[in-house]
């Protein structure tokens, strides 16, 4: 949260918990003259789901793990650079012009289920044809009219569609403008058993880039709403709470209350004076504000919005907190003596033999791991040894987060191993992240469900009362990586959220001179 208190001093800014942007709407509103102004934290820590931690001597993100699109207008890459915190490598031209449509070109090494590992070769038919209908599905405009309600029902049809009609040898004009398709037409029974466990392999691998626990969650015409920017991915060497670190030092002593959770916001209230915003906090401090910029995760809104609110949201914006998705992803790093996969290698994927499109994990207690896609390799050697990062979305996800670090180590070993085929792997340490029981996030990130609009993301970011003037000004700001209408889910999409709040305070008391400039934000 941030929010200006109300005082003799000059105008305050706001702010919030979500991926650091309320500092960084503080500091905008800071250096644009406002006073006052203050964050609350409901944790010890800054940065929210920006979390960067320890694996013995090795640095991990257990939260926001890369700078997406690291080039020009992207403002994490411009502050990460302008901050000395990135390798050279990701300063080059080069990095920046690769435009990789939100997929790295990662080396993988593919193994099944069966312990045999997979030639390349062998799954890039099902892949090719994966992402072709992933960039159909980004065609597709938000409106009504489209051929499936989620992503998921898409995909799943048009692959058994595609089925289908390879049995009876055709394919109609959409199928042979796929170039995909000619590959796979030709396969025998066994190469399209293969394919199919591509498929779901690669449905789950989504589950994880969309924070969802189904793509059939994820609305089919909402899914292009979301745009990349150019530029191979990178990390922080340092950590990403690197660009917290330095945010922070920029801003004035004092100004972050930790510890300090919110329980209602009270707007329109008569018990503060004038047109202020009444903060009720946990401990029962009552603080009297001009503006407040809300911050919080969407998980959190979606839990707690009928309390948070006094008096409640207005209807259309609580109807949009409905439709809006936000799901769980975690990760689970696995530390080993020596690597089992290539020197060049950037991902491994587990393929489990005869996987169909349509499987869902038919017993959560005992097959939760088999919604684990594989793992990331965490590079360069030098400095992260031999870590693999593995991911885990949806409700088996939050389910891993209630076993002991016993149970999920074990649930590894038994999975590397029989991938592998060699029964002597052990992992060195496991480190897991725990998002959905974390009572401030409630999971991980948002993404566009089904019914979703861009109207939707219009209502997420309207301010209250709506239609602020002279008489009824700005009260209650939304920002958030869940308000930005095409860089939702991104540390980019919450950091320019945070400055697109900042600047509507400043253009506030641009449009309203009259106001009094000693205005406060929270």
């Amino acid at each position: 949260w941030i929010m200006q208190e109300t005082s003799d001093h000059e105008p305050g800014d706001p702010g919030g918990r979500e991926k650091g942007l309320c500092i960084a709407a503080a500091q905008r509103l800071v250096k644009s003259g406002f006073n006052d102004v203050r964050i609350l934290e409901a944790t010890p820590r800054s940065g929210g789901r920006i979390k960067t931690g320890r694996m013995g001597d090795k640095i991990i993100e257990v939260g926001a793990n890369w700078i997406h699109g690291p080039s020009e207008e992207n403002p994490v890459f411009c502050l990460a650079r302008q901050y000395n915190l990135l390798d050279p490598e990701a300063l080059t031209p080069e990095n920046q012009a690769m435009d990789v449509g939100g997929h790295p070109p990662w080396v993988p090494n593919v193994f099944s289920s069966s312990g045999r590992r997979l030639n390349i070769e062998d799954v890039s038919p099902a892949q090719e044809m994966f992402f072709e209908l992933l960039s159909e599905i980004s065609e597709y405009p938000s409106t009504i009219g489209e051929p499936h309600d989620s992503v998921g029902e898409f995909i799943r049809s048009e692959v058994c569609l595609f089925l289908c009609l390879c049995e009876n040898s055709i394919l109609n004009q959409l199928w042979v403008q796929r170039r995909a398709a000619e590959k796979w037409k030709d396969s025998d029974a066994t190469s399209r058993c293969l394919h199919l466990s591509v498929i779901s392999n690669l449905l789950k691998v989504e589950c994880c880039v969309n924070g969802a626990h189904s793509m059939d969650e994820v609305g089919l015409g909402a899914f292009g709403l979301y745009k990349t920017l150019p530029g191979l991915d990178c990390t922080f060497p340092g950590g990403f709470e690197g660009l917290i670190k330095n945010l922070m030092s920029e801003l004035p002593s004092g100004l972050v209350t930790y510890n300090q959770p919110v329980r209602c916001v009270h707007w329109n209230n008569a018990e503060a004076r004038n047109t202020s915003v009444l903060v009720e906090c946990n401990d029962g401090e009552k603080i009297v504000a001009d503006h407040v910029i809300v911050t919080v995760p969407l998980g959190y809104l979606k839990k707690h919005h009928s309390t948070l609110f006094h008096p409640p949201l207005p209807l259309h914006k609580i109807h949009t907190i409905q439709r809006l998705g936000f799901g769980t992803n975690n990760k689970i790093f696995v530390e080993f003596d020596s690597p089992w996969w290539d020197a060049d290698c950037g991902v491994i994927y587990f393929l489990w033999d005869d996987e169909s499109v349509a499987d869902e994990v038919p017993d959560l207690h005992r097959s939760w791991i088999k919604k684990l896609f594989g793992f990331t390799v965490l590079k360069p050697t030098e400095r992260y040894g031999h870590v693999l990062c593995g991911w885990i979305a949806g409700h088996e996800s939050e389910y891993m987060e209630t076993l002991s670090e016993q149970e999920v180590t074990h649930c590894i070993t038994q999975l590397v191993r029989r991938f592998t085929g060699n029964p002597a792997v052990t992992p060195k340490r496991i480190f897991r992240s725990q998002w959905f029981h974390d009572p401030w996030t409630c999971g991980s990130y948002s993404f566009p469900g089904k019914g979703c609009s861009e109207q939707d993301l219009d209502n997420m970011r309207e301010p209250l009362p709506p239609k602020a003037s002279q008489s009824q000004p700005l009260q209650v700001l939304f920002a958030g990586e869940a308000t930005h209408p095409c860089y939702f889910s991104t540390v980019h999409g919450a950091l320019l959220s945070g400055w697109r709040e900042a600047d509507r305070l400043i253009s506030h008391y641009s449009i309203n001179p009259s106001q009094p400039q000693s205005k406060s934000k929270l």
